[in-house]
């Protein structure tokens, strides 16, 4: 385990963990990666909701129209 000492706060990071982080962001250094893994985290979430919104709105009918192609080709 590293040790993360920030503003009065010590913070454990896993090693391990903080080198593949890096390594798939393409990061160096412990801000640039723990603060990249943050909004990627974030953007992940975030178009994960939108994914099971679409789905709900997919299972509600919300595209239904689209399934006949005379509806909207034209």
């Amino acid at each position: 385990m590293g040790v993360l000492m920030r503003e009065g706060s010590i913070v454990e990071i896993d090693e391990e963990a903080f080198a593949d982080a890096a390594a798939l962001l393409g990061t160096s250094g412990w801000s640039d990666t723990i603060n990249a893994a943050l909004w990627e985290i974030g953007k992940i979430r975030r178009r994960l909701a939108a994914f099971e919104l679409l789905g709900e709105m997919g299972a509600a009918g919300d595209f239904d129209e689209f399934l006949d192609k005379r509806s909207y080709r034209r």
